[in-house]
């Protein structure tokens, strides 16, 4: 088991390293259940011994899914979509959590409620 130290105003707390496989959370969003897991999403960062294991999320782009009402699963770090809608100027690191067609759900969870990316029944 690894440890990790950390000194927060010169208190010294020891922490868990997580391990990469292990469960971080299970989330029930718009009808729908999540396991997330402990993991790396590119190879570089598992070589790298300083980047630990991070919850790992469905990529929704690669792997679409979609609520009863066909609405599509995004998450608020994933980049958003050639109908972003937002105060916020576009730019290349805008993400769904930014636009307003985004609705939250539980942690880093939501869907799309843009009738242009509505799945077509």
């Amino acid at each position: 088991m690894f440890t990790k130290i950390i000194e927060a105003n010169g208190d010294a707390t020891i922490r868990k390293v997580p391990k990469e496989g292990e469960l971080y959370k299970v989330v029930t969003v718009f009808g729908k259940t999540f396991e997330l897991w402990y993991g790396y999403y590119e190879d570089y960062e598992r070589e790298n011994p300083t980047v630990e294991p991070m919850p790992i999320y469905p990529n929704f782009i690669k792997e679409p899914l979609y609520t009863d009402e066909g609405e599509p699963f995004v998450t608020m770090m994933q980049d958003a979509c050639p109908y972003y809608k937002s105060e916020k100027k576009r730019t290349a690191d805008s993400t769904c959590d930014e636009c307003k067609y985004f609705k939250h759900g539980e942690d880093w969870f939501g869907i799309c409620t843009c009738p242009k990316n509505k799945k077509n029944e």
